[in-house]
């Protein structure tokens, strides 16, 4: 890490192997497979992710969200709000440890490369500590290049989620697309090759406000100190079951910290230490001294993963779900609004019946590979005549035609009368509340 020296203290954390460590690759494994695999997918002609941002639009496994659809957003971001709360509370920095792409990454591809090129910790530091030699140099300039080529890949896969899978990769996306990429490309080389465990240290403001979201209840990786203490690198400690100070949780941890030291800002719960302990007191015959804890069960209270500050973040998130569970399944899948014709009020014709004209505009936001057919009906003019072309749509596909309200002149219409404009097409209706204008005096309601 950085120090006060302002210079940079290398960690070269150890290779470890046990049940959370294994865990972690499948839970890395699932994460790649969305990164990497989802953008790919088509579901009737549209990729199975992909926010389009231009225009303003999210393809979402076979259901098309646009702007009107913001509300949801809206649900998205408050339920991953909450949701970070809620397992903070309850489980601690569980997203660092499992899910953050800072951790994915790092342990998924940088972490194999390095050892792959320059070997295990021991060599790593000890050939670090020589200088620069041309066995250095070379391995060095392989693992950047190797490094480099990570993370194009893994750049030109974040913005497939953005700019679509196959326009990218194949060389039709456009320059702003490929300049974000190469933005992205900068950092995570920039981060692989130097910030690294940095980020969370500093940058990272997780670490800053878990301690407004946890408490004393909150899953944490614990060294027990009633039996790992006083700790000695000794015969009678392996005997007694306590610490024999082999410092293998310190080799392996890649924060660069001593989880025996108690709680740390710069743990980010992976448990890592606990595989190395669990390897090195399996062998003693004792249970493991470090392990996913509270404060709560050191001091030996009963830990209540109910409590209530869970039961509120549990049902918000509840309330979430249901309310953007209800909101979905009313959603019309496409869109139309009606609009006044610009400098047209209204007209009387030849026979003394009153014009109204709007212009109606419809977007398809239907995946389905078949058009789909709208129908128009007016409602609360009485014998009104509607006239507007058939308006038949693909999906994406967005028009805007004229509809013409007509009223026979015996119609005792007011000033202005509010009336319905019923739109049907596919699973869905929309009902419009356009008015309409006559030239009766002003005060006039009619009947």
């Amino acid at each position: 890490m950085l120090g006060f020296s302002q210079t940079r203290e290398w960690v070269y954390p150890q290779s470890i192997t046990g049940r959370f460590t294994t865990i972690r690759r499948w839970t890395f494994l699932a994460l790649h497979l969305l990164l990497l695999i989802t953008p790919w997918i088509v579901i009737n002609g549209h990729p199975a992710l992909r926010v389009d941002l231009p225009a303003r639009r999210v393809f979402l496994f076979g259901t098309i969200f646009t702007a009107s659809d913001t509300i949801f957003l809206l649900l998205v971001l408050w339920f991953l709000a909450f949701s970070l709360f809620f397992f903070t509370a309850v489980f601690g920095r569980i997203w660092c440890g499992y899910a953050c792409p800072q951790t994915v990454f790092l342990e998924s591809w940088i972490r194999p490369i390095e050892l792959w090129i320059e070997g295990d910790r021991l060599t790593r530091r000890r050939r670090d500590a020589q200088g620069w030699t041309l066995d250095r140099a070379w391995r060095k300039a392989a693992k950047w290049s190797v490094f480099l080529a990570v993370s194009v890949f893994l750049a030109m896969a974040g913005m497939s989620i953005f700019a679509g899978a196959r326009e990218l990769w194949t060389g039709r996306a456009g320059p702003v697309e490929y300049s974000l990429t190469a933005i992205f490309t900068f950092f995570w080389f920039w981060d692989f090759t130097w910030f690294r465990e940095q980020f969370c240290s500093y940058v990272c403001p997780y670490a800053r406000f878990q301690s407004a979201l946890a408490d004393d209840e909150s899953l944490t990786v614990t060294y027990i100190t009633e039996r790992g203490e006083p700790r000695e690198a000794g015969r009678q400690a392996a005997l007694d079951g306590r610490c024999i100070d082999c410092n293998k949780c310190v080799a392996v941890c890649p924060q660069g910290i001593d989880i025996r030291d108690g709680f740390q800002l710069e743990c980010i719960q992976c448990a890592r230490c606990i595989d190395a302990c669990v390897s090195v007191m399996d062998k003693l015959g004792h249970p493991t001294l470090v392990a996913y804890g509270s404060i709560a069960e050191s001091e030996g209270r009963k830990v209540r993963r109910w409590r209530p500050r869970t039961l509120v973040y549990g049902t918000i998130l509840l309330a979430i779900v249901a309310t953007g569970g209800t909101l979905l399944a009313r959603r019309v899948p496409f869109e139309a609004t009606v609009n006044r014709a610009p400098g047209s009020l209204y007209t009387v014709d030849a026979d003394g019946s009153t014009r109204n004209t709007f212009l109606l505009q419809i977007t398809n936001n239907d995946p389905g590979e078949r058009p789909v057919r709208y129908e128009i009906e007016v409602s609360g003019l009485g014998s009104a005549q509607v006239l507007t072309e058939p308006l038949e749509l693909a999906s994406m596909e967005s028009r805007t035609v004229p509809l013409i309200v007509r009223v026979p002149a015996s119609s005792d219409l007011g000033r202005t009368t509010p009336f319905e404009v019923s739109v049907t097409g596919g699973d869905g209706e929309i009902v419009l509340h356009p008015t309409f204008k006559t030239g009766a005096e002003i005060g006039e309601t009619g009947p």
